[in-house]
């Protein structure tokens, strides 16, 4: 093809290969991992196998799984068979490994063996960014992620859900009942003897759920939050912001460095709402970066005033949104934000600019007195 760049034949070979060496750039991050994991101590940190054995088959140093670990959390590859399958076709992992391709299964096996190990990694990390400088500023946001669990939502029981599900099965064997009754009706013959036994077969498995169902949700009332997944124990049914959606999994609560963006820390929480981490990060957080005073950033959905009164009580500063729980705005009304409020004179200035006209007082559920305004000067 004419005045088209082409590429060689598949087939043509080279005397002098290309090394690997010549595909990775000064300023690619694979070198940044590289030389990390190798200022690391690994022996110090926990990890095992660094010292190999005598006999056996030779096994992979755990710097070049924890290399690719890395890897993958850097480009968002998590499973383990997609880490296995990058290993062999990818040329920057090429480079970062040596050229092995572990599989799948020691990539988890690695992951799940070493949790506590990558953990003081992770914090060692964020201690090397605070010595050079990238941590200076004690200003972090904090929010909440959901990350899905392996369990499936079918494995996971609610009290709800749980209502739900007998619910379905007593309609179920009611309907079989019903047929039964039907084909009791009817002439016998070799097709009504083998329907009546289908039937039957249907209505036994569904007491033998029934039954399996009420086992769990014993196990699940004993339990603090009355929730069980059966895959992973730990996971717990959380709404999304989608509506009707829902993931069952856990919810990872993040501190970000508002400069460079980096994770100061992290913590994997089981609670679908974001109520309650906040006081307890921006404390971790302060500890981290071993200051005085430090400024947390947050969303509505961590507004609570326990949480803000035990942060200002650290010394930590927290500026969020208040959420909006008056519904006046819906009905074409003021809200309480819309009126300014004068300390000085102790009075309220409505939207027009006018002051309002104090009324009475009032005695509330609680036997306080209540002011009460009149708006006739707006």
């Amino acid at each position: 093809m004419k005045r088209f760049i082409e590429g060689q034949a598949r087939d043509q070979a080279t005397l002098f290969p290309e090394c690997l060496e010549d595909w990775i750039d000064g300023d690619n991050p694979v070198r940044v991992v590289e030389a990390y994991v190798e200022s690391l101590d690994l022996g110090g940190l926990g990890f095992s196998g660094v010292d190999p054995k005598a006999t056996g088959r030779p096994s992979y140093h755990p710097a070049v799984l924890l290399k690719l670990y890395i890897y993958g959390y850097l480009d968002a590859v998590q499973s383990s068979r997609r880490l296995e399958r990058e290993a062999a076709r990818n040329v920057e992992l090429m480079w970062l490994l040596g050229r092995p391709v572990p599989d799948h299964k020691t990539i988890a096996e690695f992951r799940r063996n070493n949790g506590p190990c990558i953990r003081k990694v992770c914090a060692q990390f964020v201690e090397l960014c605070r010595r050079i400088g990238l941590l200076n500023e004690a200003s972090v946001a904090i929010d909440g992620s959901k990350f899905k669990a392996v369990n499936n939502r079918d494995r996971n029981f609610t009290a709800n859900k749980m209502k739900r599900r007998m619910a379905q099965i007593d309609e179920s064997i009611a309907r079989y009942l019903h047929q039964l009754e039907s084909a009791d009706r009817q002439e016998r013959s070799k097709a009504r003897a083998m329907r009546i036994n289908r039937l039957n077969d249907k209505i036994d498995k569904l007491h033998e759920e029934l039954e399996r169902l009420h086992a769990l949700d014993k196990q699940r009332q004993a339990l603090p939050d009355q929730q069980i997944s059966l895959t992973d124990p730990d996971a717990r049914s959380m709404a999304t912001s989608g509506r009707g959606s829902g993931v069952v999994g856990y919810n990872v609560q993040a501190a970000v460095d508002t400069r460079h963006h980096l994770i100061v820390t992290h913590e994997v929480t089981q609670s679908g709402s974001d109520r309650s981490p906040l006081a307890p990060m921006s404390k971790k957080t302060k500890q981290v970066l071993d200051v005085d005073k430090l400024d947390v950033v947050a969303d509505r959905g961590y507004f609570t005033s326990e949480q803000i009164l035990e942060c200002a009580e650290a010394g930590i500063s927290v500026t969020l949104p208040k959420p909006q729980t008056s519904n006046n705005r819906a009905r074409g009304q003021f809200g309480k934000p819309d009126f300014r409020y004068v300390a000085s004179e102790d009075m309220y200035i409505c939207p027009a600019g006018e002051v309002l006209l104090f009324v009475s007082h009032k005695r509330n559920a609680e036997g306080l007195n209540r002011r009460r305004y009149s708006t006739t000067a707006c």
